[in-house]
């Protein structure tokens, strides 16, 4: 068995078991490791030195966990919280809890999609959006299953649709970049129009959440969340417009520098400077923000020593070629198996940003071989290394509303996260990018 396919069934195995995500992920990578014929020194060896990778990562995480706690301080995320829990109280009957849900639905959807661009702090957002909105939801007996699919769906789709923020990155400098060094002109290119279908499979998967799997009821207990989210903060109009100029400075800085690290750092003092977060409070509440999202931290980071021991043991490479030799001429199942190779390499990976260059270089060949367009071949590599975001144990997209749904124990990051967010985007996404790489 290749090595690959075994290291990441084994780690999703063991987490649909409710092994902890780092304990599996270490499992896999050692297992996976060993199956390829390295000796055991020699893939702890590529493990360690592949958990570098992913300290950047979570260090941004630890930082923008402390610049959260922060904003929830000055009570902006309350106020918002307030508000819906003011309409909630006036309805008087299923019609209007149902649009006061879809108003919420429809919030989230806008701050997680502004999240990838407009503001682009990625996941930031949710520890300090979500948790004062859980007994608003909770009174609503909001499904969290549908608000970790409307989250996700936020994260991910603006990246591989629009080309600004992180879409620019994943787009441009990434997806468009490895296809034209691998030998297709991509001058002039829509990458819009290439990426047009994958993301109505998205929005078909979002669609079939909000309308179909998730529209019933499902209850929590009240108080478990008002024990672990003060629901009423004490705020006012000067600490929300503090919270707002915070926003806008750690926004700047980060597009100015490029770094999410000072620009959380930014708004962090500036919320010390003007008096929100008290002095002597400072050292507490950024530790309990770098707590926060402390588990996201080492998840990312342990993905990163799984995905190095992968490449390790060469079988990524072997496992993209086995599936180029069972294709024959069949461009219909060349673009299948392609897709499925880029979910299971992702899965594992956990980033669909690593993906694209480790299958590019022999995807884009393959692809010119069997005359697909220079559109369908970008829609292709674009969506094998989309596919599998939505799903991963180890994915910010998974993890991040995981994060904000459980502060109160009541939200399992496998099934109530990574097995709905599995289902209801990464088979759209087979289905429509294998249909964009066929018609286009």
């Amino acid at each position: 068995m290749n090595a690959v396919v075994a290291a990441v069934g084994i780690m999703l195995v063991l987490s649909l078991c409710r092994i902890h995500v780092v304990v599996a992920l270490i499992i896999g990578a050692i297992a996976g490791g060993l199956i390829s014929g390295l000796s055991l020194d020699a893939t702890i060896e590529a493990f360690n030195s592949g958990l570098g990778g992913g300290a950047t990562v979570a260090l941004s995480y630890a930082t923008l966990g402390a610049f959260a706690v922060a904003i929830g301080k000055s009570g902006l995320a309350h106020a918002l919280a307030d508000r819906a829990l003011a309409l909630v109280g006036k309805q008087d009957d299923g019609k209007a809890a149902g649009g006061i849900r879809l108003l919420i639905i429809g919030l989230l959807i806008a701050i997680a999609m502004s999240s990838q661009n407009i503001l682009p702090i990625h996941i930031a957002f949710i520890p300090l959006v979500v948790p004062p909105l859980l007994y608003v939801m909770a009174r609503l007996s909001m499904d969290r299953r549908l608000v970790a699919c409307v989250l996700t769906f936020g994260l991910i789709t603006p990246y591989m649709f629009l080309p600004v923020g992180f879409g620019g990155i994943y787009l441009n400098e990434i997806l468009l970049a490895n296809v034209n060094d691998n030998g297709v002109g991509t001058e002039g290119l829509n990458v819009m129009s290439a990426m047009a279908l994958p993301a109505l499979g998205m929005l078909l998967g979002l669609g079939v959440a909000v309308f179909v799997s998730y529209r019933g009821d499902r209850h929590y207990d009240l108080d478990a969340i008002t024990r672990t989210e003060r629901v009423n903060v004490a705020y006012s109009g000067r600490t929300l417009v503090m919270a707002l100029v915070a926003i806008a400075a750690a926004f700047v800085v980060q597009l100015w520098l490029g770094s999410m690290i000072l620009g959380a750092l930014t708004g962090f003092v500036l919320f010390n400077l003007s008096g929100v977060v008290k002095w002597k409070e400072a050292d507490d509440l950024f530790t309990e923000g770098m707590k926060m999202l402390a588990m996201i931290g080492f998840i990312m980071i342990a993905a990163s020593g799984f995905a190095e021991v992968m490449r390790e043991t060469g079988e990524i490479q072997s496992l993209v070629e086995s599936s180029v030799g069972a294709i024959g001429d069949n461009r219909a199942l060349a673009a299948l198996l392609m897709l499925v190779v880029g979910l299971l390499i992702t899965m594992g990976i956990g980033s669909s940003f690593s993906t694209i260059p480790i299958i590019a270089a022999l995807y884009v060949p393959l692809a010119l071989e069997m005359g697909f367009s220079p559109l369908a071949i970008v829609a292709l590599v674009g969506t094998a290394g989309a596919l599998g975001d939505a799903g991963s144990p180890a994915s910010d997209s998974t993890l991040g509303p995981t994060a904000g749904l459980n502060v109160d124990g009541q939200h399992n990051h496998i099934w109530d996260t990574v097995v709905p967010t599995f289902l209801h985007y990464n088979l759209p996404l087979l289905a429509f990018g294998w249909l964009a790489a066929m018609v286009l």
